[in-house]
């Protein structure tokens, strides 16, 4: 509907569409503004997804996670052909699914992509962010970038960064868990793309309070905890102490001393297994936070 069209009688702009008659009302004072309104939609009804399915003209939308981008065509299976035109649909299948990864580029692309799903899975990531390492994924192709280094290190790469890019918590720790490769190659292949990307430090920022819920969930600590570890955390951002210093480790003390500020204890030894940090961090931050914020925390 135009966002212009007023109503000639009661001047509102507020209207209804009804598709059963073709008409524009006015959702004040029910004048048709408009009749015989050609209907876009289908010429059929579908009761259910099966039967919606079979009757629909066009395919899947386009993907970005799939290497063909889901526009190549599918042999299906149809179980009512025997016989001798049963083993010829079943070559026609084979080759089919052959031709659609013709070259290296195309088979470089679909294990990168399957790599991306299974990191995806593992991760619990949303789609967008799937999406997004996708499209870092295949500019870093286009340039020329993969060359040199292994696919899974260059995927994994990709996926943290989209990670940091649309501000998702989680740290290269847990990427490396899942992935093939350790944490310095990732690593590595990370500030390369970063580098010929064109992804700034300014881009990839990441908050350490963006982290506090994903820890305090596993620690299973109260919204007031969270809240006040949020709070040391925005307060040690303004005064320059996060500068230089492993997100985890900060949000892993910063929990820590909100729960003995709170009186939801948790050892160094749970919020370091949580963050993926080793107590020894989890020890230097709480100091340094403590001193330099003049916080008084109770004994523990």
């Amino acid at each position: 509907m135009e966002k212009r069209r007023v109503c000639p009688v009661c001047g509102s702009e507020e209207f209804i569409y009804d598709p059963s008659r073709g008409e524009i009302v006015c959702a004040k004072c029910g004048y048709v503004v408009e009749e015989n309104v050609v209907d876009e939609g289908p010429e059929w009804r579908a009761f259910d997804p099966g039967q919606r399915e079979k009757r629909a003209r066009v395919g899947a939308p386009e993907s970005i996670l799939l290497h063909d981008k889901g526009l190549s065509t599918d042999i299906g299976i149809d179980r009512s052909v025997t016989g001798l035109m049963r083993e010829k649909m079943y070559r026609l299948r084979k080759w089919q699914s052959r031709l659609r990864v013709s070259d290296a580029a195309e088979r470089n692309l679909a294990f990168a992509l399957s790599e991306l799903d299974r990191l995806a899975s593992h991760l619990a990531l949303p789609r967008h962010v799937e999406e997004e390492a996708a499209r870092l994924y295949r500019e870093a192709v286009r340039k020329g970038l993969i060359r040199g280094r292994s696919i899974e290190s260059v995927i994994a790469a990709c996926v943290y960064a989209a990670c940091r890019l649309l501000k998702i918590p989680r740290t290269l720790d847990e990427i490396a868990e899942v992935s093939k490769v350790d944490k310095k190659e990732i690593g590595r292949s990370f500030r390369f793309i970063a580098r010929h990307l064109n992804l700034t430090p300014k881009k990839l920022f990441v908050k350490p309070s963006d982290y506090v819920n994903k820890f305090a969930d596993e620690l299973g600590l109260s919204e007031k905890v969270r809240k006040r570890a949020i709070e040391l955390l925005e307060e040690a951002y303004n005064r320059g102490l996060t500068s230089g210093k492993s997100p985890a480790g900060l949000v892993a003390a910063a929990l820590y001393i909100a729960g003995l500020m709170e009186e939801e204890r948790r050892t160094q030894r749970e919020v370091a297994e949580v963050a993926r940090v080793t107590e020894v961090t989890v020890r230097n931050r709480y100091k340094e936070l403590v001193e330099k914020l003049n916080l008084k925390v109770p004994l523990t």
